[in-house]
């Protein structure tokens, strides 16, 4: 195999890719797409493997993923029809391989339902900073960017979602700072 060792690939996979399925998920809304996203992305790091095995596998393996979707993105977002309404979510439910219980389908569709209001390269920032947990550099680096770009991204998808839902506290919104130093106006 031109790859390198298949049972460290497939041992990769077992252990990291419910992560990165995860992520894929996150970026497609849909959990067929997602799987299709995942399955290009191994398919296109399998033949690497053997140079990127002893690195980051996973943070090479995520990027891709982003590189994909957004190349899936440009090519078909002219088969989009926009809507005044965001759709319904589809009901597939999550990416686990378990049947997802009633509150973590209902947040999944919340999540789902948030990141459609954004742009693409905004979701990405969000879904790798804030739902993944990445730093700002991991970030970066995952997508290709400056630190800078990063943070731009994340400020305005966080401002667009304050806008769109005043008052939700669910963390990945967070609370702006409070101004020091002012008096509060009377």
């Amino acid at each position: 195999m031109a790859g390198g060792d298949w049972t460290e690939f497939e041992e990769f996979v077992a252990v990291c890719g419910p992560r990165l399925l995860r992520s894929a998920w996150f970026l497609t809304g849909d959990r067929h797409l997602a799987e299709d996203l995942l399955q290009s992305a191994l398919a296109r790091v399998w033949p690497k493997w053997g140079r990127i095995a002893e690195e980051n596998p996973e943070a090479y393996v995520r990027r891709t993923l982003v590189h994909l979707h957004a190349s899936w993105w440009r090519r078909h977002w002219r088969r989009e029809v926009p809507h005044s309404e965001v759709p319904e979510p589809s009901s597939r439910g999550g990416p686990a391989g378990s049947p997802p219980q009633v509150g973590e389908v209902d947040q999944g569709r919340t999540i789902i339902g948030l990141l459609r209001l954004l742009p693409r390269r905004q979701r990405e920032v969000v879904v790798l900073r804030y739902l993944e947990d990445l730093s700002v550099e991991q970030t970066a680096a995952v997508l290709g960017c400056s630190t800078g770009t990063v943070k731009s991204q994340a400020s305005k998808a966080l401002n667009t979602l304050r806008t769109r839902l005043p008052g939700l506290d669910a963390g990945l919104v967070p609370a702006p700072e409070p101004v020091r130093g002012r008096a509060a106006p009377k």
